[in-house]
């Protein structure tokens, strides 16, 4: 796997797909979605010279043989995430609300309430915090997810903790629309925008891997990078410098150890789950059943794959969601470019709404090693010790970087627990 670091050098726009005229001014100041990473290497590679293997379109085995435009499929990426020094930091997770410290500080709640609850949930989650106006920081440290994560005391340092204003800034500024055949202002749309600046000694920090048949299976990334330097990032062609680390285990948190039967799995990225069927998608993964909260994940390859690898098949993991901690959804958006080759007009491409990263899902099995194996399919590590990625739990995008999340252990709300335990 490669790390890239990219460092602009000007204010970033990250445009979505709401309207950007009179009043209404362009969001391109938030932090990057995983989507503006996957295209602007995925842009990067069809203005690069390097040759690529064309696949056909399509999906599910309904494959189009007359039609192999579909180049650099086999490109994944995810990212970016803030990275200053060799530190690179990630979203806070939704259940340590305390301010400097990685301490869990909501818990489920085993006592019998009344509820609103969705099915298939059980359990509400309670805070044993006092109220506050004080916001945590919205970043952790690779080191504070690892302090989070095994329970261990909260690392001392303040840099292990971030605010968005100590690495960016947003700027405010007025745009005209551009002919594209006269380079002059169209004469029609006049905008406002907001704009991203990092500050000095920050830079956006990625993971990426395209193999490519053409290449026997060799990683083009690297090929890229030494040919350009570096990459249009987001809207207007603004331009980041990359610095490429070759075959380096990727730079991500790490699961701890399970022990016990409760697994709780924490969103590093966001996840898309869409309405399948009967199934509602939403914040609901779609490997859970929306009836009995059983997770419908196997413990090794499903039937095809098991076939074709010679494996045994692998057998349903006996594990039950039973509470979450969710906070608003992040909408999905983008535009796409005409595209004469298939008629495409371009335009707004359809919208989603992701489960946002620092989401926090909570399991039940029926015994410990049923729940190293849920924790084994939703770390994005797998069984292995980190040094790739295996699994990417998002039912949509996955290739984009959406659905990486680790695991660890969780228990009830120590109050309400004890309390119900001894009456």
């Amino acid at each position: 796997m490669n790390t890239l670091l990219l460092e602009p050098s000007d204010i970033l726009f990250f445009r979505d797909g709401r309207p950007m005229s009179g009043s209404l001014s362009g969001y391109g100041a938030a932090w990057p979605l995983p989507t503006v990473l996957s295209g602007a290497l995925h842009a990067a590679l069809w203005r690069s010279d390097i040759a690529s293997h064309s696949h056909r379109r399509g999906r599910s085995g309904r494959w189009n043989n007359d039609q192999r435009d579909r180049r650099f499929g086999s490109l994944f990426s995810a990212g970016p995430f803030p990275e200053r020094e060799g530190t690179w930091y990630f979203p806070r997770p939704a259940d340590a609300q305390k301010a400097g410290s990685s301490a869990v500080t909501l818990y489920p709640h085993s006592a019998p309430t009344a509820s609103s609850l969705p099915t298939p949930l059980v359990y509400s989650i309670a805070n044993t915090e006092l109220p506050t106006k004080d916001k945590p920081e919205t970043w952790f440290s690779r080191e504070a997810w690892r302090s989070y994560l095994t329970g261990q005391p909260s690392v001392g340092p303040a840099n292990h903790f971030r605010r968005d204003s100590e690495f960016c800034d947003s700027e405010y500024s007025i745009g005209i629309g551009i002919d594209p055949e006269t380079g002059t202002q169209d004469g029609v749309q006049i905008y406002t925008a907001h704009y991203l600046r990092l500050k000095p000694g920050w830079r956006l920090a990625c993971l990426a891997e395209a193999r490519d048949k053409e290449h026997k299976l060799k990683d083009i990334i690297p090929l890229l990078i030494s040919s350009r330097g570096g990459i249009v990032v987001g809207g207007q062609q603004r331009i980041c410098s990359a610095t490429l680390k070759e075959n380096e285990p990727p730079n991500l948190p790490l699961g701890s150890r399970i022990t016990g039967t409760r697994v709780k799995w924490v969103l590093l990225t966001p996840a898309i789950f869409p309405g399948i069927g009967s199934h509602p998608g939403g914040s609901l993964p779609s490997w859970v059943n929306h009836q009995t909260g059983q997770v419908e994940l196997l413990d090794g390859p499903g039937k095809n794959a098991a076939s074709r690898r010679r494996q045994p098949e692998g057998k349903p993991i006996a594990a039950k969601l039973v509470a979450a901690l969710i906070g608003k959804p992040i909408p999905v958006t983008g535009y796409a470019l005409p595209y004469e080759a298939i008629g495409s007009q371009g335009g707004a491409k359809p919208a989603h709404l992701a489960v946002p990263a620092g989401a926090v899902y909570y399991f039940e099995a029926t015994s410990e090693p049923e729940a190293r194996k849920l924790a084994d399919a939703l770390n994005w590590h797998g069984a292995t010790p980190g040094t790739e990625i295996k699994n990417r739990r998002s039912t949509l995008m996955g290739e984009k970087g959406f659905g990486l999340g680790v695991c660890g252990t969780w228990d009830f709300h120590p109050a309400v627990h004890k309390a119900t335990t001894t009456s």
